[in-house]
């Protein structure tokens, strides 16, 4: 799936900055009328800070997004994203939890105890106003300034053997005008059906798998057959791509580019979904990950209809049956767990974890210094990032298998 989350990236760490300002927290005095010199306000006292500390009561800036936790290397981390820079940073846990309440009714008295009962700590006055002040620094705070919206991404990157082309102008809407009409064929009457029709056909051909390679043999050798279904192929990736992002604003996401990116001679389309990850509940990010392969085995459905209808001995059935098994296969491969795959997205989504591919190999470098080297890391994690070692190592070697056999297979007929 090309449909890269820009909020997905490693965004910089959250270290807040100690001293950070908390203006408008102090009082200030008024001035004197009459020809009296002015004088300059007495500086507030300790005590007068630390109170207009305590009595301040913050409030998030409306559509700022928050993820659910991520593991990320030994940590566990939030992404918090402004909604109109879209810059993204990573906080921990405790920082989380205090942001997410931050709705304008709570001021430090009424977090200390529920911070107490969650984490076994009392949250320090000096705590709150880093955290405040990085807030407010951030733009992340009701009251707080616009910060400029980012510049347009640029039309087209890269250059004649490897690069990128925006092609529409306003891609959120395009989707939109796209969604709209197709949402009535989104509902679960409708899909259920589909879903059940899809899986039918998946097992129906695998139930023959002579059949598969005689019929990928008979496509092979007829171009008439092969250049149209080629072409009908190509489209079917790129109704894949535009499926990311109808799925995409079936739950509220952003869909921010669409466009034509080469790998030289190779030609796709793809779509990014810019708030990805920070999509409400889990089945919303499964749906949108898995959106692509659904429509590319949806779009097979009239050739099963018409292979199903046919008689055994019909010359036309071998050739339907390659067209089947190579459509299937090109959707299925999709949800295979390895990047830059759906299935890669959609297993992250599943453990919640962040850059699992990157984080699994600085694991094992790092375990080859030996266990101290890994302490840091908890049991849970040291648990993902073996486990999908593991995983990797025997999904490379099965696919270097099927492809030699498939390999062989066809050269013996």
């Amino acid at each position: 799936m090309s449909a890269a989350d820009r909020s997905a990236g490693r965004p910089s760490a959250a270290a807040p900055a100690a001293g950070a300002s908390t203006t408008g927290l102090s009082p200030t005095a008024p001035s004197s009328g009459g020809r009296s010199a002015p004088t300059a306000p007495a500086a507030p006292s300790a005590a007068e800070r630390s109170a207009a500390v305590r009595a301040y009561r913050p409030a998030l800036r409306p559509g700022v997004l928050m993820s659910p936790p991520l593991l990320r290397g030994p940590r566990t981390v939030h992404l918090i994203k402004h909604p109109v820079s879209g810059a993204a940073f990573e906080v921990g846990p405790k920082e989380h939890f205090v942001i997410s309440r931050l709705d304008g009714t709570r001021n430090l008295d009424d977090l200390v105890s529920a911070y107490a009962d969650r984490f076994r700590l009392r949250l320090p006055e000096e705590q709150w106003t880093r955290l405040l002040g990085l807030l407010g620094t951030r733009g992340l705070l009701a009251g707080s300034p616009d910060p400029a919206p980012p510049g347009p991404a640029p039309a087209r990157t890269g250059g004649f053997w490897k690069g990128s082309r925006r092609t529409v102008a306003d891609a959120h809407a395009t989707t939109g005008r796209l969604y709209r009409p197709l949402r009535p064929l989104l509902r679960p009457w409708v899909q259920l059906p589909l879903l059940a029709a899809v899986l039918a056909m998946t097992a129906a051909l695998l139930a023959r798998p002579a059949a598969l390679v005689d019929g990928t043999l008979e496509l092979l050798g007829r171009p008439s057959a092969l250049v149209p279904f080629a072409v009908f192929l190509w489209f079917s990736i790129c109704l894949h791509e535009l499926a990311h992002g109808v799925a995409a604003r079936h739950y509220g996401g952003v869909v921010s580019e669409i466009g034509l990116r080469w790998r030289f001679p190779t030609l796709m389309m793809y779509c990014t979904v810019d708030n990805y990850l920070f999509l409400p509940g889990l089945r919303a990010k499964l749906v949108v990950a898995g959106a692509g392969a659904y429509v590319n085995l949806v779009l097979l459905l009239p050739l099963a209809l018409w292979w199903s209808l046919l008689d055994p001995s019909d010359p036309v059935r071998p050739v339907l049956t390659g067209m089947l098994f190579v459509g299937t296969v090109q959707a299925l491969s999709n949800l295979v767990p390895l990047p830059p795959l759906d299935g890669y997205r959609m297993l992250c989504h599943l453990l919640g974890a962040a850059n699992l591919a990157p984080e699994t190999r600085t694991y094992l470098a790092l375990r080859r210094g030996g266990r101290d080297a890994v302490a840091a890391y908890p049991p849970r994690a040291r648990r993902v990032y073996t486990g999908y070692a593991l995983s990797w190592t025997a999904l490379v070697l099965l696919a270097v298998a099927g492809s030699v056999t498939c390999a062989v297979l066809l050269l013996l007929r």
